[in-house]
């Protein structure tokens, strides 16, 4: 079992930046992909980003790639979302979510947070 917590949502200016933080319970962390996910009202949950357990593989969508960096410290138990040049279409709840693969369909992953509201202001 691992239960996830976000943090680090809030209100920020187009063009300015967040940093979010997943923090996981359990002592597996290292072996789950973590993944993040967003969904803004009246739309379905879509794949922001995805990170391998040993955080040296990621992937993006098209819509944030080059913008948000994914990372995770097995250490810590933490995974995160840095998130750059935010845009007001960045809006949304964004959760994260764990294994058992780094992979872009919210319906293979076993574990997720409550979510984090990010929104941005033009």
């Amino acid at each position: 079992q691992v239960e996830l917590v976000e943090s680090g949502g809030g209100l920020v200016q187009a063009g300015g930046s967040l940093r979010l933080s997943c923090a996981a319970s359990g002592r597996t962390f290292s072996i789950y992909p973590m993944g993040w996910f967003r969904q803004a009202p009246g739309k379905e949950r879509e794949f922001v980003a995805t990170v391998s357990g040993s955080g040296g593989w990621t992937h993006y969508a098209d819509s944030v790639k080059g913008r948000f960096t994914i990372s995770r410290d097995n250490a810590k138990n933490t995974a995160y979302l840095q998130m750059s040049s935010l845009k007001p279409e960045d809006t949304a709840v964004y959760y994260c979510a764990a294994g058992p693969a780094a992979v872009t369909t919210a319906i293979s992953y076993r574990y997720w947070g409550q979510g984090t509201q990010v929104t941005v202001s033009s």
